[in-house]
């Protein structure tokens, strides 16, 4: 009998790993295509023409009067309130509140809320605050701000334009620019660096380390050089 017992327990416990592992890929391959559409339209995903907006990779326009979402977007993409991508986006997105990309942005995307990507964005963003986890070439605009570990292009932001790692290029904010390793030019009140290549003007610049470039304000800091505060100007070649 306690063998008999130890059977069924054990093979309860493979059928409920089982069950898990299947529950694993349904949800792995639950924005796979099942094919793709040159257009889809509707009102909310799924509910549109094809059935499914995220079981449809979308290659022309995909429009959507609330939220749309789809596996892969080529093309023009447009929606009330939110866009999302769970695969490559190329070509132009346009949202009222959010535009999101689990994966790479080549192309353009336009909110007046934010544009969030979890891969590389190369192109043009414009809104009221980016959100990036890997890197953005290309020039960005936001009303708020733009962060992400590496830049290369143009930023210019109403508060404050942070690269977690660095920043290559221009960044103009009218509060702060932030980038532990910059090479550009740099156009803020406050203007933080620890290894400046380049330009950093500001009421307040502050490089830890400056192999090359220079500081133009009230108060210049380059921890690294002989005068390590200075008014006005401070620079080291």
């Amino acid at each position: 009998m306690n063998k008999s017992i130890k059977i069924g327990f054990a093979a309860l416990a493979v059928a409920t790993s089982l069950q898990v592992f299947a529950e694993d890929v349904e949800v792995e391959n639950e924005y796979e295509a099942i094919g793709w559409t040159p257009i889809a339209v509707g009102i909310a995903s799924p509910v549109q023409l094809p059935w499914g907006s995220h079981k449809w990779d979308v290659f022309g326009l995909d429009l959507n009067v609330i939220w749309t979402d789809a596996p892969k977007m080529y093309g023009l993409g447009i929606g009330g309130i939110a866009m999302a991508t769970r695969d490559t986006l190329a070509g132009l997105q346009v949202s009222a509140l959010c535009n999101w990309a689990s994966a790479d942005v080549c192309g353009m995307r336009v909110t007046l809320g934010g544009n969030i990507a979890y891969g590389n964005v190369y192109g043009v963003e414009a809104g009221l605050f980016g959100y990036r986890t890997s890197e953005l070439w290309g020039w960005d605009t936001e009303l708020i701000g733009s962060y992400q570990p590496k830049f290369w292009g143009l930023q210019i932001s109403g508060l404050a334009n942070v690269a977690t790692e660095q920043s290559y290029g221009c960044s103009i904010a009218a509060l702060c620019n932030w980038a532990p390793v910059d090479y550009g030019f740099d156009l803020s009140i406050f203007n933080y660096t620890t290894e400046l290549h380049g330009c950093q003007i500001g009421v307040v610049n502050y490089a830890k380390e400056c192999p090359w470039g220079f500081q133009i304000g009230l108060v210049n800091i380059i921890m690294d050089n002989s005068w390590k505060v200075l008014p006005l100007i401070n620079c080291y070649f």
